[in-house]
């Protein structure tokens, strides 16, 4: 990884969102990427295949609160930014085993700070000031909302209420704390639910295009009228490079779609878009597909983020609206067969009959 250009260290890079923010910044030629990530069930290499050889990405698999080869990498690569998109994310996990949780998020996040913060430590007082740690994080901390609610602000009360949202309110809380203890130049991002590209098939709009075109059922949580509101994942990355960029140090940004949209009418935007785009399939209308199942535990009805702080101060909005946005993320799952197939692994199809059959079976 020769050369002048400033290096990045990437953490869970091989993820949804982080692969995408690696591909995307690769793809712009101005930074090179160390990429750490433990490669568990959701980090899906292939997603990286075009990179393999590539001079300004070095994937390094290990996990980020392994202190000794985080200082190392370090070290050796001398980062002017730390990226942190590593993370357990899925909410139904969190509620089974909540213990990978409280481990990867919390004490993971804490360890990556420690290790940052004495290498920041070393820096020259240039380097100090120019040096940006982002933590990603998601609205999910900040609770949930009554219909006609307000959206949540940066100063919203934290009320996570999963064991996924506390483990990541954690996270935010500890990278807050590094800064105001410590002084180390943070920047937190809270996003709302991300969809496009390369998204592991556990989440609702991956799972539902893959079950859709093998005829099996949309499982659709309780009446399906959560309300979340919905950011195409490059909008996201192209935010987080805003806020590292121009972000001012120890501030926090919401980062949104302004797409709110029900479960419900999600599934059923992905039925009528597989209804056009597959007119030959033997499962149409998609839509028929749909089944209603047990809600989980504590789910919370309602997300929506106000961005105006990150639109307004920086300047970023979103490119897609969630049409477009839709329309991308189904074409591209329907040309990226070979993809799908890498991931149908035993232990996704265990976790997909842990989650969603019993649900079946028990609702009325």
């Amino acid at each position: 990884m020769a050369g002048t250009q400033q290096v990045w260290l990437i953490t869970g890079g091989v993820g949804f969102i982080g692969a995408n923010f690696v591909q995307q910044q690769i793809a712009r030629g101005d930074v090179r990427i160390v990429n750490l990530d433990l490669l568990t069930y959701a980090g899906n290499p292939r997603s990286l295949d075009n990179l393999h050889d590539h001079p300004s990405h070095l994937l390094v698999h290990g996990d980020i609160g392994d202190q000794a080869l985080v200082r190392q990498l370090l070290a050796e690569y001398r980062p002017t930014a730390i990226l942190n998109f590593a993370a357990e994310s899925h909410v139904d996990r969190s509620i089974h085993g909540p213990e990978a949780f409280v481990q990867t998020n919390v004490v993971g996040t804490f360890n990556l700070l420690q290790e940052v913060l004495s290498y920041w430590r070393t820096l020259s007082p240039q380097a100090q000031a120019s040096f940006r740690f982002l933590h990603v994080s998601t609205d999910e901390v900040y609770g949930t909302l009554a219909p006609t609610a307000p959206a949540f602000t940066e100063q919203h009360q934290y009320q996570p209420n999963s064991p996924y949202a506390a483990s990541k309110a954690a996270a935010d809380h500890f990278v807050r704390a590094f800064h105001h203890t410590y002084g180390l130049p943070v920047l937190t991002t809270n996003c709302s639910n991300n969809y496009g590209p390369l998204q592991f098939p556990e989440k609702l709009i991956p799972l539902m295009i893959l079950n859709a075109l093998s005829g099996k059922p949309l499982p659709v949580y309780g009446d399906g009228q959560q309300v979340r509101d919905w950011l195409y994942v490059e909008d996201h990355c192209l935010a987080i490079r805003t806020v590292v960029e121009q972000g001012v140090v120890g501030e926090t940004y919401n980062i949104g779609g302004r797409s709110e949209r029900t479960n419900l009418d999600v599934v059923e935007t992905i039925a009528a878009l597989l209804d056009e785009l597959r007119p030959d399939s033997p499962h149409k209308p998609h839509r028929q597909l749909i089944q209603f199942v047990q809600d989980r535990p504590g789910h919370d009805r309602r997300y929506a983020i106000n961005d105006t702080k990150l639109r307004e101060t920086l300047g970023w909005a979103p490119r897609e609206t969630f049409e477009s946005g839709m329309r991308k993320t189904v074409e591209w799952y329907l040309e990226h067969g070979a993809w799908l197939e890498s991931i149908r692994s035993a232990e996704y199809q265990q976790w997909i009959n842990t989650n969603y059959k019993q649900r079946m079976a028990e609702y009325k």
